[in-house]
């Protein structure tokens, strides 16, 4: 088990996005983040300048944007972008428009993840489509619109809606990706043999704040 444990932390994007959320509880992410080498640390971006400063590189840091119901204008998301990487961001996570791919305005979308990925330039994006809300069909597509867009993910869910990352969803996302894509499996991952499953199915990393606790208890 050490050696797929070891795999899970390093594909962990160790997450705190709570509202009430304190500068000690975010400090505290880091320093685990930094402890246990997970992939990054997912923070909300009102933080990203202080963190960035405080980690000083040691831990790459991911900022969520139009976070979390993904209807913000383009130009705001695009803003959002920018000015986290300028506050010292390493990877982006946006949220979709999903009442966009409801409408069937899938060129909007498409458009609107190219100028967020414009924005991060050499940055990682990822891009949440919360599959949660949408149907099968819908999902494909969304596989097929991030491979098109040059984004570098596609992210199961916010957390913050109906439901989470579910192991259906993850492999019909990376049945239906194109193979520069790479999938983050997001919300409600709350056992170690799930994020193995997870990796198992094809996601390459997952967003979780429980997982980072299950290490410590196990130690």
């Amino acid at each position: 088990m050490a050696m797929e444990l070891e795999k899970i932390i390093r594909a962990a994007d160790h997450t705190l996005l709570h509202v009430d959320s304190t500068w000690d509880e975010i400090r505290g992410i880091l320093d685990d983040a930094k402890k246990y080498g997970t992939a990054s640390a997912c923070i909300p971006a009102a933080y990203c300048k202080e963190a960035a400063e405080y980690v000083q590189g040691s831990v790459p840091i991911t900022i969520v944007i139009g976070f979390p119901n993904g209807y913000d204008t383009t130009a705001a998301k695009v803003f959002e972008a920018k000015d986290a990487i300028a506050n010292g961001a390493s990877e982006i996570d946006m949220v979709i428009n999903v009442g966009w791919v409801k409408n069937g305005w899938y060129d909007r979308v498409l458009e609107e993840i190219r100028k967020v990925k414009e924005a991060c330039g050499d940055h990682i994006l990822k891009v949440i489509i919360e599959c949660c809300l949408l149907t099968k069909e819908e999902k494909i597509r969304m596989c097929e619109i991030v491979t098109e867009s040059g984004a570098d993910y596609i992210k199961t869910s916010t957390g913050f809606s109906t439901g989470g990352a579910t192991f259906d969803d993850v492999k019909l996302l990376r049945e239906h990706v194109g193979p520069n894509v790479k999938v983050k499996a997001a919300g409600g991952i709350s056992t170690l043999e799930d994020a193995q499953k997870f990796l198992d199915l094809g996601a390459d990393r997952l967003g979780t704040s429980r997982i980072i606790k299950l290490v410590k208890q196990m130690k």
